[in-house]
């Protein structure tokens, strides 16, 4: 049984913490795969976050830039908030090091280009981040880099009348000394403090400050006390040590890194999209009581009822063999088995088994449509295939050949033995 969301259907986590969950999600009526951010609405409203949560959706929906995930949409049921934002299937930049270990220079050299091409754009429209590290960098299957996490930004307007910030937040072996120190501090130099800290754990494959004693870290990264790899070019070592400058008057600005030598090496200007207006009203309605009528449900999606006779009808072995190859001269259209597997099982099956055969799947609540990426002597090969439920414990599956044909039948129906309800051999009842 899957979960519906207004037109989004909800399928496995991806992540979860205390206050709230991400889930994987696909938009039933264009076939669109995203993620969707699930917030408990009694537990933001009691910790008094609303105008944090709002501020960090606002922030992403207005920052419109290849390395800044997505935010499509903002909806809300009675109990919920759901953020919907781009799907991401590369990992996290943090698993790609410690897989890996340490990146090759060139590599960590494109990442750290992106990183500073979208921390130069943020900083220009008056967004600091202040909790960039490899965890909130994700990667896309083609190595873009995003960032996916703006819950501790600042905008511009937030400084106080000296010019500077004053909340000690993000991540302590990422943090500037003058954050660290809770003294008022320049955004911007502190962001840049963090991207030169997540060059050096690229290339070096460990952290320059890293002590198990907070205290001992705190003084080591006071007084700038690393020491680059021997393996560091002398353009790398030159940058990151006029990067992790304790004195961030000192420090080299992000503008000044565009322009360093070894930064511009193969460097490549980020390509935008065509911009679209933003709009920010989902959010304030999102988060209104008062406007019920905009409220989204939440309900279970279960395949559809098959009753008695229509099961008599449709009752046969399962033989792909009738579905896809010539029987008499006559190649029929329609096959189907029983399952006793429960309803997601059957189609995750299906879909594994269909894969691998070159075939291009597309999931609609309990219905699939196989489509083969080759064209046969008679047309493209495409198979319907839906889920009934004939019992609680008992389910229809039918398939039927919409276009094309060809014998691929015995691979494919051995990647579903397991799920075929088999009552040959079950002894009758004396």
């Amino acid at each position: 049984m899957r979960t519906r969301v207004g037109k989004y259907e909800l399928g496995r986590t991806l992540g979860e913490w205390s206050s709230a969950k991400v889930k994987f999600a696909k938009n039933v009526e264009i076939g669109e795969c995203v993620a969707i951010k699930i917030l408990d609405r009694e537990q933001v409203l009691r910790r008094r976050i609303v105008e944090q949560i709002k501020r960090e959706i606002s922030i992403m929906k207005l920052i419109k830039h290849p390395n800044v995930i997505k935010i499509y949409e903002v909806t809300a049921s009675k109990t919920k908030i759901y953020i919907v934002i781009e799907y991401i299937d590369g990992g996290e930049l943090f698993d790609k090091i410690a897989s890996r270990g340490r990146l090759k220079e060139d590599e960590a050299r494109t990442f750290f280009q992106q990183l500073i091409n979208v921390v130069d754009f943020c900083h220009g429209t008056g967004v600091y981040n202040r909790d960039l590290k490899p965890e909130n960098l994700l990667l896309d299957t083609h190595g873009v880099l995003k960032i996916s996490d703006f819950g501790l930004n600042s905008l511009s307007q937030e400084v106080w009348e000296d010019g500077l910030l004053h909340t000690a937040c993000g991540t302590p072996n990422y943090g500037a000394p003058e954050v660290l120190r809770d003294q008022g501090y320049d955004g911007r130099a502190s962001d840049t403090w963090s991207c030169g800290v997540i060059l050096f754990v690229l290339m070096a494959g460990y952290m320059p400050f890293d002590e198990p004693n907070l205290i001992s870290m705190y003084q080591k990264i006071s007084k700038a006390d690393f020491t680059c790899p021997s393996w560091f070019s002398s353009g790398s070592r030159r940058l990151i040590q006029r990067i992790l400058d304790p004195n961030p008057l000192t420090r080299i600005t992000v503008p000044e890194i565009l322009q360093d030598k070894w930064f511009k090496k193969g460097y490549k200007l980020p390509q935008f999209e065509q911009e679209e207006d933003v709009n920010l009203d989902d959010i304030d309605v999102a988060f209104n009581d008062s406007k019920q009528e905009n409220l989204v449900t939440e309900r279970k999606v279960k395949p559809m009822s098959m009753n008695a006779f229509e099961l008599i009808s449709r009752s046969q072995s399962f033989c792909l063999d009738s579905l896809f190859e010539k029987q008499m001269h006559l190649a029929k259209r329609q096959t189907s088995f029983a399952s006793q597997c429960p309803p997601n099982e059957i189609i995750s099956k299906i879909e594994d088994s269909a894969k691998p055969l070159g075939f291009n799947v597309d999931k609609r609540n309990y219905k699939m449509k196989l489509k083969g990426d080759k064209s046969g002597r008679k047309g493209e090969l495409s198979v319907a295939t839906e889920v009934f439920e004939v019992a609680p414990c008992l389910h229809m599956v039918e398939f039927r050949r919409t276009g094309g044909h060809i014998g691929f039948y015995k691979s494919f129906s051995s990647g579903l033995k397991d799920i075929i309800w088999n009552t040959e051999g079950i002894p009758e009842e004396e």
